[in-house]
């Protein structure tokens, strides 16, 4: 006689049933969503002032994309120029727009920092994303009252980076790296009257991501007269 022929049957469904339900804790416990980033909120204007230091604060970021290379100029511009989706280096992203990567549908999410960086690590591990091997899309509408020559685009990041304003490539940073305040600074260049569209790529290849952004003026101080968000500003 089997050892399963010597079991109650009553006990025979207890066990079944606690094992059920130990799966089903299990699956509930995969597959909820984790706790929002602690350092990240969602976005409660379209378009506020920088922060005290002149730090952009709002931003549009797009779930990470899994890459793989080294992180020396070559291989970061490689990543950053490959085509992903379409326009992606012209599209203007709204809160909760898809894009599709590989055949995996993944979303933009409209978010703002508490601190003067952003951070990814944070940004993804709330959504069940990974950290390593990926790389980021950030976008971020600058809204200015008037023209603003001679400002620089002060940045930093973890890991790589490349930058553009208005479609223009303005500056990138390479290598593994902390994310270092002012750490790279772009030529002069012009912030015109109205929205001025910043985007950014970071690449990262493993542990903590993050990155900051400002503007500073022709005397190295924070530009604080402008606004920064997802949207243009409203007229």
């Amino acid at each position: 006689m089997s050892l399963l022929h010597t079991v109650p049957p009553a006990l025979i469904v207890l066990a079944v049933a606690c094992g059920s339900a130990f799966v089903s804790l299990a699956r509930a416990q995969t597959e909820a969503p984790r706790k929002p980033a602690s350092t990240l909120t969602r976005t409660t204007s379209p378009s506020k002032a920088p922060g005290p230091d002149g730090f952009i604060q709002g931003w549009l970021i797009l779930e990470p994309i899994g890459v793989k290379a080294p992180l020396t100029d070559s291989g970061v511009q490689t990543v950053v120029k490959t085509d992903y989706f379409p326009e992606q280096l012209s599209a203007l992203p709204r809160d909760g727009d898809k894009v599709t990567v590989a055949g995996t549908e993944i979303t933009w999410h409209a978010v703002e920092t508490v601190n003067y960086n952003v951070n990814l690590y944070h940004f993804a591990y709330a959504l069940g994303k990974p950290t390593s091997n990926v790389l980021f899309w950030a976008v971020t509408v600058v809204n200015s009252p008037a023209e603003i020559a001679g400002v620089r685009l002060a940045i930093g990041s973890n890991a790589a980076s490349v930058w553009w304003v208005n479609g223009k490539e303005v500056i990138g940073l390479y290598n593994d790296r902390q994310s270092v305040i002012d750490d790279g600074v772009s030529k002069r260049l012009t912030l015109q009257k109205g929205p001025n569209v910043i985007r950014a790529a970071i690449v990262n290849a493993g542990g903590a991501t993050d990155f900051c952004a400002r503007f500073l003026d022709e005397h190295g101080n924070p530009v604080r007269s402008i606004s920064a968000g997802v949207e243009p500003a409203s007229k």
